[in-house]
């Protein structure tokens, strides 16, 4: 089995395609590779030109899913799923075009549209992370975001959590780390408090690719601010119990409101003592969405 991703070059889009891909390589009752390829390697004229011909020199060889994320890759799984139409064309996310233009429509739920026919629901954005059941007790991560179009960064409030996940867990191994949006004068603000030496600081420019993913592995707990949704499902599914430090709302559209649902669900947690974390769930959804695909295809056979 040979899956294609169609890249625009953003990382949190390919990190779900990924997703995507593991789940159906771990699933599969045969070899599965993966080729990425850039949307300015697939001009619009070019695809046309190679309708039906189930051949395209870019590619190493034919299809048979053809996987997409992001607008601008839109266009190009449908036509390319027109050069290999024994190809399944399979988009990650709400799309632009009408449904059923798609092999597979796989949709976050809080997108608020109803699963049937070829749309399937996910919790969240896909990842590629899996539980390997390596979990410390005892162990917390706390993951910092900042500002967003959604957020606006209070050090006060964000203090106040850290302070609280310190006082309230005093026998656990602490470790925290940023991200590029946690404001620059934020750590320096942070080591002049007296529970700073209760942590171990991590700054994001210091950590190499992956650091985090491994830390997820080992950790009992994660804290992640809200404004991080992406990081709040990864941590799911690593297997960790989950807390959420809040932030100021600047509104409150669907993935704001996502994360309330988490909360609603108690699947994460607002408290700041471990041993008041809601427990770990399994949280799996690209092995659910590679199942359902792998089922479907099985059936058409």
């Amino acid at each position: 089995m040979h899956i294609v991703y169609v890249s625009d070059g953003k990382a949190g889009h390919r990190s779900q395609a990924v997703g995507l891909f593991k789940a159906l390589q771990r699933q599969a009752n045969e070899d599965v590779s993966f080729e990425e390829i850039a949307i300015d390697q697939l001009p619009v004229f070019s695809l046309l030109g190679h309708w039906g011909k189930q051949q395209l020199s870019v590619l190493s060889k034919a299809p048979d899913y053809i996987i997409g994320v992001g607008s601008h890759t839109q266009l190009r799984v449908l036509l390319l799923g027109k050069v290999f139409p024994k190809a399944k064309t399979v988009i990650l996310m709400k799309p632009n075009f009408p449904f059923g233009w798609f092999d597979y429509a796989v949709i976050p739920e809080h997108d608020g549209v109803p699963e049937n026919g070829n749309v399937v629901l996910t919790q969240g954005a896909l990842n590629p992370i899996v539980n390997e059941q390596r979990h410390v007790q005892n162990r917390i991560l706390i993951a910092l975001g900042g500002s967003s179009k959604r957020h606006q960064w209070n050090a006060e409030k964000v203090l106040n959590a850290i302070q609280n996940i310190v006082t309230h867990n005093a026998q656990a191994e602490i470790i925290l780390t940023t991200s590029r949006r946690t404001p620059a004068e934020f750590l320096a603000e942070l080591e002049r408090q007296d529970y700073a030496s209760k942590l171990q600081i991590f700054p994001v420019a210091e950590t190499p690719q992956g650091w985090i993913f491994e830390e997820m592995q080992k950790a009992e707990a994660v804290w992640v601010t809200e404004d991080s949704v992406s990081m709040i499902y990864e941590a799911l599914t690593a297997g960790c119990k989950v807390g959420v430090i809040p932030m100021d709302r600047l509104k409150a559209d669907r993935i704001v409101k996502s994360v309330d649902t988490l909360l609603d669900k108690n699947i994460v947690s607002a408290r700041f003592n471990l041993k008041e974390l809601t427990e770990a769930v399994a949280f799996e959804e690209a092995s659910i969405v590679a199942q359902k695909l792998l089922a479907q295809d099985n059936n058409e056979k």
